[in-house]
């Protein structure tokens, strides 16, 4: 049992460095997708993830101690099995079974050579039940069937090949039996998937609760925040673009942000009816609340909204620096430490008030809105 214990803690360490990266990007495709945040498709695609990783861990680890592993090997070992079925013969070689009595039935379950095969007949069910879960119907179990066996196939290939030629020689069997069983089990799942997928919305009422949110015109704040985000990264490219052409001093890279910010938040949205590069992606506009189009006075207001408080943060680090730049060597003059520790405990806070005031608007799921669309009256509209 330890065996496979290693391959899925580090698996799973994978996985949880992985979803670090693999969140957002998630969160964008699910809410452009679905304009809700769906936990069953959460649960389902980084489940899917993990169990890729798992399998592929459980099939290459441990890993031998060194690269040059032929030196235990002898000179006409064979790395392969081409002939099907022997996992039979190794059954009954190590557990034989006496018909007439059932207690040798159990030794065979309990053996080696027969957890062997269950494993192996285990390790893919779940692809199956994850090919169910997309296509749906009892006719695409050829679906599983060919991803079963291509993936069999690739983990078998790595074991040949001593996992791509790393390894001088291959530290594993590549067996035919091996792809037989994983695809038996990946079959297997996708018939036994609807056993599972009843504890999970199906994909039918997820598209209608998306169809709903869209007759509804409603645009909760995560996705809003998403867009935001994706604003940001776009203005940091305009500005890095700008920096070339420019000169490299404090005021020049505040006027760079400023102009980047003017293009991206303000003169984008206002010649492309409302729409940031953001809002784009996430599939939604800003409009005027009363109106609901996007007038020039209401995404100006919401510019000016989002602009002003970075301003400020910015020019206060900017008078602190220029006012106190050498703080260490003039640390015997305390009216400047003060003056450092109230600027720097001002910064903490305004960011402290926008965090507590973005948690608050998104776990008010929608009842809220973000200050700056409470300043400039405008809201998010999937029309």
């Amino acid at each position: 049992m330890s065996s496979y214990v290693f391959p899925i803690q580090t698996a799973f360490i994978i996985f949880v460095i992985a979803s670090m990266f693999l969140l957002v990007p998630w969160l964008i495709y699910g809410y452009r997708k679905d304009g809700f945040f769906s936990w069953s498709r959460f649960a389902v695609s980084f489940s899917f993830i993990f169990f890729l990783m798992a399998a592929y861990c459980l099939v290459i680890l441990p890993l031998p101690a060194t690269r040059n592993n032929c030196a235990g090997h002898a000179a006409n070992a064979v790395y392969y099995n081409l002939q099907p079925f022997m996992f039979v013969k190794d059954i009954m070689r190590e557990t034989p079974i006496i018909w007439s009595q059932p207690s040798t039935w159990i030794n065979m379950i309990k053996g080696r050579a027969f957890l062997q095969v269950l494993f192996n007949v285990l390790l893919l069910m779940p692809l199956g039940v994850y090919i169910r879960y997309f296509w749906q119907k009892r006719a695409f179990w050829k679906h599983a069937f060919v991803a079963g066996f291509g993936l069999s196939l690739f983990f078998e290939v790595t074991q040949l090949t001593g996992l791509y030629g790393y390894f001088s020689c291959p530290y594993r069997l590549f067996d035919v039996d091996d792809l037989m069983l994983n695809t038996s089990g990946a079959v297997i799942g996708f018939f036994a998937a609807p056993l599972v997928l009843a504890l999970f919305p199906s994909r039918e009422s997820i598209q209608a609760k998306s169809e709903q949110i869209v007759e509804q015109n409603r645009v909760y704040p995560v996705p809003q925040l998403l867009a935001l985000l994706i604003d940001g990264i776009v203005v940091m490219i305009i500005d890095i673009f700008i920096s070339i052409f420019t000169a490299s001093n404090e005021i020049q890279d505040v006027i760079n942000t400023s102009t980047a910010m003017v293009i991206v938040l303000f003169f984008i949205p206002w010649v492309r009816n409302g729409v940031t590069p953001g809002s784009a992606v996430l599939r939604f506009r800003y409009v005027d609340r009363q109106t609901g189009m996007p007038t020039l006075r209401a995404l100006l207001k919401r510019f000016i909204a989002i602009y002003a408080p970075w301003f400020v943060l910015t020019v206060i680090q900017l008078v602190s620096h220029y006012a106190y730049p050498n703080y260490q060597d003039d640390v015997l003059n305390s009216y400047l430490v003060w003056i450092f520790l109230g600027i720097n405990f001002l910064v903490f806070v305004v960011y402290f008030i926008l965090f507590i005031h973005v948690m608050v608007v998104i776990f008010s799921g929608g009842k809220r809105s973000f200050y700056f669309d409470e300043a400039s009256h405008t809201r998010a509209s999937r029309k």
